[in-house]
């Protein structure tokens, strides 16, 4: 579909972000940001019926109210979304489409039952839980383990995974709850996000970034000589 945003508008959004999200340190900073706009474009090539104006403001403010940067009551407000594209003069009636596509994303609110219902949402939903796979997710996940907001813990091996993790465990009103580590993490969302792709090209772009995200596990285990995670890994993958 043809745009309605000019590209001089778009740079408005992107500074407007960066100024949020700029000197983040938690794996949501503008790098993370970046390659989700870049793997949404490349979904909206492949689905040319999407707005690609809606589905890259999106892109660009998917994480300027997250949760665990500004904290739960303030992320549901998008605030933050709302002034940056007021400041940029985007339209109302596309400023409300960006808006319900960041409230029906994230993986937090998909063990609530909450996932996108528009095409634009799903690509952007793809794209973002796909930036949480592969070489880039792990380093993602690493940052924020070992950040402010994470756990501190990369691996402790008597400290198991809580698979079936509910909404409530998951945020617990804070930003990690008792089994988080790095490792841990995996189990309890990473590998569970190929399974919840919701258009194709975002499907084959997860199961490649997946198979990377086992081979690390897979090797790490080996290295730490723990053979017992291993083969929790090969079971959790059996029954996934």
């Amino acid at each position: 579909m043809s745009e309605r945003i000019s590209p001089e508008t778009i740079q408005k959004v992107r500074h407007g972000a960066e100024e949020i999200l700029g000197t983040d340190n938690s794996g949501h900073g503008m790098d993370h940001v970046e390659r989700v706009y870049r793997l949404s474009m490349g979904f909206v090539d492949e689905l040319p019926d999407a707005q690609r104006d809606v589905v890259a403001l999106g892109a660009l403010l998917h994480d300027v109210d997250d949760y665990k940067l500004v904290g739960k009551e303030k992320a549901e407000q998008l605030s933050n979304a709302t002034k940056i594209m007021e400041a940029a003069g985007v339209d109302f009636e596309i400023q409300e489409a960006v808006r319900e596509m960041i409230a029906t994303m994230g993986y937090s609110k998909s063990l609530k039952g909450i996932r996108p219902t528009t095409l634009e949402g799903m690509i952007l939903s793809d794209a973002d839980m796909c930036d949480a796979l592969g070489a880039s997710g792990t380093i993602r996940c690493l940052q924020y383990a070992v950040s402010d907001k994470g756990s501190g813990i990369v691996f402790d091996p008597e400290i198991w995974p809580n698979v079936d993790i509910t909404a409530g465990q998951y945020t617990g009103g804070k930003t990690t709850h008792g089994t988080d580590s790095f490792v841990n993490h995996h189990f309890e969302k990473l590998l569970k996000l190929q399974g919840m792709m919701l258009t194709e090209p975002g499907k084959r772009e997860a199961v490649k970034r997946g198979e990377i995200m086992v081979k690390f596990l897979r090797a790490y285990f080996e290295e730490q000589n723990v053979p017992d995670w291993n083969e929790f890994l090969d079971k959790y993958l059996a029954s996934r």
